[in-house]
């Protein structure tokens, strides 16, 4: 059994029941074989064994009461993954899917998504299975202090810096660095995704949707070609599919589907991106009241059946941005999206393709990019906030913008000659994972056995 192999079947007794968690090991793992081919000295300092397991894992009950004096109990968790190249960093994820698998599969794609920007921050994750859809203001704010109640002790402006995720966007933050100032007396940034009225970042919301399609943008220019008239397909309904759907407008793009929990809705002459901002960002509705306005549009119920795969991959198009959340899009699904001639896939959401989505897109060629470069323009925004909080100054959108765009090219250009120099060409799969790893590996190994 190859080294690799023994530390993901030791990883699996230590850590049962986490097959999310797995899933995301063994995608970076094989795909670092040609690496450790060349050297032994990583797994003489045993450098995946110690990546693979947390620095440090944080579980605790979350309890709080609702509108009517009902007390209820949820589970909160942060896991400090790695901290070799600067504090963790990572979001916070409220919603009832939440456990300890998803989190650490979340926070160890963060290692290698972080390490890839360049930039100096380590990796975590952090979340509750508490679900704020239909709770009221009021409650989620108690929610919120109570969270923070316990995560306060463990986090800091150089020790570990929370962010948003899905079910935490800006109200949510407000709680959480309210209580955090509540409790320590200071004011300081250790959170990021705060209001532009106390220390937040311009493009800090529009991030992650804006940097999977500046690097689709820049996967394409590598191949002579552009976005300019693409029909675009999206999932999911939140800031990073909103804010790709607005970037790709402006880049020439036509975008054309979006979805929500309950079903797709498709609009071929292209997504209306206002109502679809006053729907979801204001008044929280389904997808479906779209078509109160554009009768023309199509809304695809969500189906139990696995067997029917995911609509909104169904449709002809020139490029697919997956947006919403986990393995949304399947191998079959990936077939769907190769046989109506799709060309290029830009990951917004986290590990989004399952790994037979991810073989056929290598497969088959087509520009590729996986999660943990494509969607790093978040995180890395994210960090931008930070630094404007060290030195007390706010950035115009246009700088931040232009500085996300930048690193997303550096991100592309460092896993695609990282992929050449490996004899595997346009394998961003594998470029990203060795670029990455290589990056905190020689970290950890120079700070020594820690």
């Amino acid at each position: 059994m190859t080294y690799i192999h023994q530390t993901i079947d030791d990883l699996k007794q230590t850590s049962p029941a986490q097959c999310e968690f797995y899933q995301a090991v063994e995608e970076v793992l094989e795909s670092l074989e040609p690496l450790l081919e060349t050297s032994g000295r990583y797994q003489q300092q045993a450098i995946i064994q110690r990546m693979v397991e947390p620095e440090r894992q944080i579980m605790f009950r979350v309890p709080w009461m609702d509108d009517q004096g009902q007390i209820h109990v949820n589970k909160g968790y942060r896991v400090e993954f790695n901290s070799a190249l600067g504090p963790y960093k990572g979001g916070l994820r409220f919603h009832p899917s939440v456990n300890a698998s998803i989190i650490k599969f979340l926070g160890f794609e963060q290692i290698f998504k972080n390490a890839l920007t360049g930039l100096p921050i380590g990796g975590g994750k952090g979340g509750a299975n508490f679900d704020p859809a239909g709770r009221s203001d009021a409650e989620i704010m108690r929610f919120c202090q109570s969270y923070m109640t316990e995560l306060y002790r463990h986090i800091g402006p150089a020790t570990d810096v929370p962010a948003g995720d899905i079910g935490v966007g800006a109200r949510e933050i407000g709680y959480l660095f309210g209580q955090y100032k509540r409790l320590t007396g200071r004011y300081e940034g250790v959170l990021t995704g705060k209001s532009l009225l106390w220390g937040g970042s311009l493009v800090r919301k529009e991030a992650t949707g804006y940097g999977a399609v500046y690097f689709a943008e820049t996967m394409l220019e590598a191949r002579g070609d552009s976005l300019k008239g693409k029909k675009c397909l999206v999932s999911g309904a939140g800031n990073v599919a909103t804010y790709a759907i607005e970037k790709l407008y402006q880049l020439g793009a036509v975008p054309v589907s979006c979805s929500d929990s309950r079903g797709t809705l498709y609009h071929d002459k292209g997504i209306d991106l206002a109502l679809l901002k006053q729907l979801k960002e204001v008044e929280r509705r389904s997808l479906l009241d779209y078509l109160q306005t554009h009768g023309d549009a199509q809304y695809i119920p969500r189906s139990d059946d696995p067997q029917d795969g995911h609509a909104v991959w169904r449709f002809k198009a020139d490029a697919a941005f997956p947006c919403a959340t986990q393995n949304e899009l399947s191998g079959a699904d990936a077939q769907a999206l190769l046989a109506n001639g799709c060309q290029l896939v830009s990951e917004g959401a986290n590990m989004p393709s399952t790994q037979a989505a991810v073989n056929a897109f290598i497969d088959a060629r087509i520009a590729y990019g996986p999660g943990k470069a494509a969607n790093a323009g978040g995180v890395a925004t994210s960090q931008l906030e930070m630094a404007q909080n060290a030195s007390m100054q706010s950035w115009s959108f246009e700088q931040v913008d232009e500085l996300l765009k930048g690193i997303m090219k550096n991100i592309y250009v460092t896993a695609s000659q990282t992929a050449e120099q490996f004899g595997q060409p346009g394998n961003l799969v594998l470029g990203a994972n060795i670029a990455g790893f290589k990056r905190v590996a020689e970290a950890m190994i120079e700070q020594g056995a820690v």
